[in-house]
């Protein structure tokens, strides 16, 4: 039996191996994001990460993908010859008897199945998703960062947040080589401060260099490069030093990688959905 904790986690641990971070530069920006043809519904957590690493590998340009069976309901075939990209399923279980004869409720079973994005088939592709749209990335990314509240300084040549002054601090925008570097910035140290315990109250007392840090900047580059893709920006990673630590907690435990995608997919959404109005930019 197929273990997909370790699949999927060998299929990121490859990507780092070879000094590649599957979830940033190149990502995908000229389409919409990862939804299932029937549901219309956006891919999250694992699985957005897993369709964004396939496109990038094939260069898929298109955002919709569906299982072998939905394509050929809609009336559409899978070319000859196209592997399907393996994504995960967690499905709710009312209960279960576990090794030690107790009931357990509230539980999930993961399962593991296969996609094609719709340039693997015969399906038309709109111009939406074919052709990069036009966007100021500038007005999008501004509203976002204002509506979350958080209070931001600008100046020093450094990029943080402070968990003691709930704040964020970020170079002059004139520091950056350009607008997208900039908000990716922005988007990372979002993230960190979405981890506030009166917030998404993730464990942010590890210091440089020890592995709860590490895991910690391996949630936030995740979640800042769903959130570049979200506002169509280039992604990049701002921490290729971490890559090692990332490597080593992926090997500890094949489930790293998922607690960190599901942690990124809550930190995107809260910032995503904030409509705060009290931001401070100094």
């Amino acid at each position: 039996m197929i273990d997909i904790y370790q699949s999927v986690t060998d299929t990121i641990i490859a990507e780092l191996e070879r000094g590649a971070a599957p979830w940033v530069k190149p990502w995908r920006t000229d389409s919409s994001a990862d939804c299932n043809l029937i549901s219309g519904k956006p891919y999250q957590g694992i699985n957005r990460l897993l369709l964004g690493v396939s496109s990038m590998a094939h260069g898929f340009h298109s955002g919709t993908w569906a299982s072998y069976k939905q394509w050929s309901e809609r009336g559409y075939q899978v070319q000859a010859g196209q592997k399907g990209t393996h994504i995960v399923f967690f499905k709710p279980m009312a209960s279960r008897v576990n090794d030690d004869g107790e009931t357990e409720s509230g539980y999930c079973v993961i399962r593991g199945y296969t996609v094609f994005n719709a340039c693997q088939t015969d399906a038309p592709i709109s111009d939406a998703e074919s052709d990069a749209a036009p966007f100021d990335a500038d007005a999008a990314c501004e509203e976002t960062i204002v509506r979350t509240g958080a209070m931001i300084s600008h100046g020093k040549d450094a990029a943080f947040y402070m968990p003691s002054q709930d704040r964020i601090q970020l170079p002059d925008r004139s520091a950056f080589n350009s607008p997208a570097s900039y908000y990716a910035t922005a988007f990372h140290e979002l993230s960190h401060w979405t981890g506030a315990k009166h917030r998404l109250d993730r464990d942010l007392s590890g210091r440089y260099g020890n592995p709860a840090y590490a895991f910690e900047e391996l949630v936030a580059e995740i979640s800042a490069a769903y959130l570049c893709a979200d506002h169509r920006i280039s992604g990049e990673l701002r921490h290729a030093g971490y890559i090692e630590s990332w490597l080593k907690a992926c090997r500890d435990d094949k489930k790293a990688i998922f607690k960190a995608a599901a942690l990124a997919q809550k930190a995107t959404t809260f910032i995503n959905e904030c409509y705060s109005t009290e931001a401070i930019a100094a």
